[in-house]
Order: structure tokens, then sequence, then C-alpha cells
């Protein structure tokens, strides 16, 4: 089991000051990955949460970060495919990629707010469809001298984009509807849960998974299955306690029955403690205690 941590995005603790406390720190400790997320807007009024209502850009969070660390993977969990084209998806990646010394895990989704499909001028509908046109598009573009396409959704003239980089990202997607798990099992390097998911069933998603990849003549046990853990340190023995919320021993014992379940990489994220990465959270008590639980829970 490979373990991340997700760096400050949200809320009042998130400066850059606090994200490169948390990605030296976590360099520091052994841990494998860095992870951050996407949020294009907040709707006035919508009830979907305060971790969401300030975030930064991760793709510019992540180059920030590529230049203070030097051995960390870094992550986006995820992007959200249809609100940029494949080509300046590709084009930002691919320098990504380059400047992080090839370090970077491309994650995507896509997308379920319809107000952020209005901003992008990208009709929400058929997005299925559009990322199985994307997802090939974004490889042939990182790997193909010149590139050609005219499909549903995209067309390129014949052209060259470079540099490209020298090893191509891993696209893995997430989705919890079955047809979203048959995707990645079909087209991507992995699957990436949500900070929704159920993880007692999280096994049932990883066998969706696997299966599609299976009956697309892929190897089921080379795909990466990652959770984002979302992580709440509270007192221990609560009745009815959710998995990754309690003391640090009973998220460990946590952590330990996902990898049996199939997960082969947990990152835990404080950004949804609304006792952390709420915008009305103490920022200087945030960072003490995600300080503690980077440590606590290093690998």
């Amino acid at each position: 089991m490979r373990i991340g941590f997700a760096v400050p995005m949200s809320g009042s603790w998130a400066t850059p000051g606090n994200m490169a406390r948390v990605a030296r720190g976590a360099e520091d400790l052994g841990y494998h990955e860095l992870w951050t997320f996407q949020r294009l807007l907040y709707p006035q009024g919508h009830p979907m949460g305060p971790a969401y209502r300030d975030v930064h850009d991760p793709v510019v969070t992540l180059a920030y970060l590529a230049g203070l660390t030097s051995r960390v993977r870094l992550g986006v969990a995820v992007l959200n495919l249809p609100f940029a084209s494949p080509a300046l998806m590709a084009k930002q990646l691919a320098s990504l990629q380059s400047v992080s010394g090839g370090r970077l895990d491309a994650g995507f989704g896509l997308g379920w707010l319809p107000e952020e499909f209005v901003a992008s001028g990208v009709p929400i509908e058929r997005r299925g469809r559009r990322a199985e046109e994307y997802v090939p598009l974004l490889r042939r573009l990182w790997t193909e001298e010149t590139v050609e396409h005219k499909g549903e959704f995209y067309e390129l003239p014949p052209a060259h984009q470079g540099p490209r980089p020298p090893v191509a990202p891993p696209i893995l997607l997430g989705g919890s509807a079955d047809v979203a798990l048959r995707r990645a099992g079909r087209l991507a390097d992995g699957w990436i849960s949500s900070s929704r998911e159920d993880l007692g069933r999280i096994g049932e998603r990883i066998s969706i998974v696997k299966e599609a990849a299976r009956a697309a003549g892929r190897d089921p046990e080379a795909l990466r299955f990652v959770t984002r853990g979302v992580t709440r340190v509270r007192p221990s023995g609560a009745p009815g306690r959710e998995p990754l919320t309690g003391s640090f021993e009973e998220i460990r014992r946590d952590v330990d029955e996902l990898a049996a379940k199939g997960v082969t990489e947990v990152f835990h994220d404080l950004n949804f403690d609304p006792e952390i990465g709420s915008p009305d959270a103490d920022p200087g008590e945030s960072m003490c205690r995600a300080e503690v639980a980077l440590e606590a829970l290093a690998p």
C-alpha cells in the first residue's frame, strides 16, 4: 500500500506557505505522493459544503510544488476533462510532467456541476462519450510526432505538439457509476475514488474495474486503485465510526482494511474535515493539526 497526503487546497489554511510545509514534510517523511483537486466554481447558495468554496487551481499548485520537491509524486484527483480542450490539457500536463521530472499522476473526471459546464461553454450531456474520445487523443498528443483527429466532439488538423513528455503521465479516471468504472478498466491506468465514496463498498467498485479491463484484454493487476481518504482525526471509540475517522490507530487499521479490498494507494485528505478545511477554521490551528497528522500517519 502506498500512502499519500493532500496539500492544503481549500479554506483559510490553503496558503502557499502551508502548501510548501506540507509538501516538504511529506517528502521528508517518506510519503509516496501529494494530491490536489479541482473546483472551478462555487455557485451562490449551493449546498455542496465549505471545502469547495475557495479552491486553488490544481495544475498551478502542482507546478509550484514541483519546484519545492524532488522525489514525491504529484497528482490531481481530478481534473474535469470537458472544461478544457484535449490540446490545451495535453500541453499543460506535458509541461508539468517535464518540469517535475516525470512525477505527475493525471486524474480525470467528467464533472457534475451544471454551473461549471455553463461557465465553460460545454454541454453537460454526453460527457461520458466525450471522455471516450478525449483520453486516447491525450495519449496520442503525448506520444506521436504528428497528430490528426476528427471525431464527434473534437477536431485537430495535422499538427505537431511539443515538447512531448519523456514519459507520458499515467491517466487515472474517477467516477462511481458502473459505466464510469468500466470505462476506467478499458481506457485508464487506474481508478480514483471520490470524496463521497462508500469505502465499505470499494471492493465491489474495484471488481467492476478489473473485470472491464480483463474483458478488454488488459491486465487488471497492472491497474492502480487510488482512494481519496477523507480523513478526520477524532477521539477513539466513537459509535458508528466512519472509515478513516477516529484515532490515528483506528485510521491506520482502516488503511490496512482498504488494502485487503484491493486498494493500492490511499491519500489522506484533510481538506474535507470541516474543522480544518473550512474557510471559517482558524488557519494556524488547522496547520498545527495537519502537521501532527502528517507525522502520525506517515508510512
